[in-house]
């Protein structure tokens, strides 16, 4: 059975679906399980724009592939309706059992803006979720709206000569390697990098690299130190693994103590977690 990325957490008592169609064209988005007794009455998708509550009092736009799923609750089903706080905290458990981060939450029914912010990357893409656009009352939910943002997440293409001309121009090269979250180990996509930084060595036999991992701000100094010094380790054996002398490498990590951008928006953060070349 082909399991989708996430799974909303499953329910212990039997589950009766009386029939309801969903709308023509329409379906789950599959990185989300749907939510029993629950059908699709709207969906759409389209480049759009889409507004993240970061905090109480903070909102970001973001733009990518935006597909919103409007959820009604079907009233004939027998069963109790859920309550946004069960809504929002399935969610919640699945984002954050794969890897992924709550943002922001507001589940007090009493007011007007019950939703929630999440945030996820996998297989090379970045996704934002939102929950919101709730109806019915503070302890029954009759529709829903799940957003979810995808994006392309931080790629780059470059050649061994571009990274040696900007060695030989700046000195250093900022580099973004995918690596597994929380870990060291270089993700497949990634792999074309790491070839592209031995044929470099291959091609100058003089040249010697100081291998140098950074992160952002998220977790704790002594955390985002070991995990730089990991990945920037974990580059290092890469290439030696495909032939090159290890007394032309050396590795360092830097933590969160060298930011080239703000770590209090997500493209920052993202910006700021890199592997640099440093040329000796």
């Amino acid at each position: 059975m082909k399991k989708t990325i996430l799974a909303l957490i499953i329910f212990a008592a039997p589950i009766f679906i009386f029939a309801q169609n969903d709308a023509e064209g329409c379906k789950d988005h599959p990185l989300f399980s749907r939510f029993p007794n629950f059908y699709i009455s709207e969906c759409s998708e389209n480049f759009n724009e889409l507004t993240l509550r970061m905090t109480g009092d903070k909102t970001e736009n973001k733009e990518g592939n935006l597909i919103s799923i409007i959820y009604y609750f079907n009233s004939e089903s027998g069963e109790k309706e859920k309550s946004p706080f069960q809504i929002i905290k399935n969610y919640e458990n699945a984002v954050v059992n794969n890897g992924g981060k709550l943002i922001y939450k507001n589940t007090n029914a009493l007011d007007a803006d019950v939703e929630a912010t999440f945030h996820l990357a996998s297989k090379g893409k970045e996704y934002w979720v939102k929950i919101g656009s709730f109806g019915g009352t503070a302890n029954s939910v009759e529709h829903y709206t799940l957003y979810v943002l995808e994006m392309e997440g931080m790629k780059q293409e470059i050649q061994a000569s571009e990274m040696m001309k900007a060695l030989n121009k700046d000195g250093f090269i900022a580099l973004y390697i995918n690596f597994e979250t929380g870990k060291a180990d270089i993700k497949p996509e990634s792999q074309e990098i790491i070839n592209q930084i031995v044929e470099m060595l291959k091609q100058n036999n003089d040249l010697k690299i100081s291998i140098e991992g950074h992160t952002d701000n998220v977790g704790s100094d002594k955390s985002n130190q070991t995990l730089s010094e990991n990945r920037a380790e974990s580059v290092m054996n890469a290439i030696v693994a495909q032939g090159i002398d290890k007394s032309r490498l050396s590795s360092k990590g830097w933590g969160a103590s060298k930011p080239i951008a703000d770590n209090r928006t997500e493209e920052g953060r993202a910006k700021n977690r890199r592997v640099e070349i440093v040329k000796m």
